[in-house]
């Protein structure tokens, strides 16, 4: 039997608004692939790359995609012995919201939309590549 929808919605609105602080064992990181099994490989801002494990919250609730972010918490499986390195407590559903808390990391820029580039002051979205015959 699948869970109520109430609970349902309340995980989701827990993940759209981002909390005051994090913990001092919390940190948020890029999720850089799907390991299998509710498991990601994700980037810390250091550069590392830590194996975490999705909370039983989220599982079959959220679907977490390449290159979206997440917050791990380090401390909750410190006394498991395996190769997982944290868990994955809560989703960034609004990154704009989440972007403009003190505690985001400046290693993860905010990513530039083809829209953004302006280096020869014309965009080429859209646009036919250059004929041959052109140059």
């Amino acid at each position: 039997m699948p869970r109520p929808k109430r609970n349902v919605l309340a995980t989701v609105e827990d993940t759209l608004t981002p909390p005051d602080e994090l913990s001092e064992s919390q940190t948020i990181a890029r999720v850089t692939k799907a390991a299998g099994n509710n498991l990601y490989n994700a980037e810390l801002p250091g550069g590392k790359v830590v194996l975490v494990e999705l909370e039983a919250k989220f599982r079959s609730t959220i679907w977490i995609k390449r290159g979206s972010y997440v917050i791990v918490d380090t401390s909750t499986l410190a006394e498991r012995e395996n190769k997982i390195d944290g868990e994955i407590v809560n989703v960034v559903r609004d990154e704009k919201q989440w972007r403009k808390m003190s505690y985001w990391p400046i290693e993860f820029p905010k990513k530039s939309s083809a829209y953004d580039d302006k280096s020869d002051g014309e965009s080429r979205v859209g646009k036919m590549p250059p004929a041959d015959s052109d140059e």
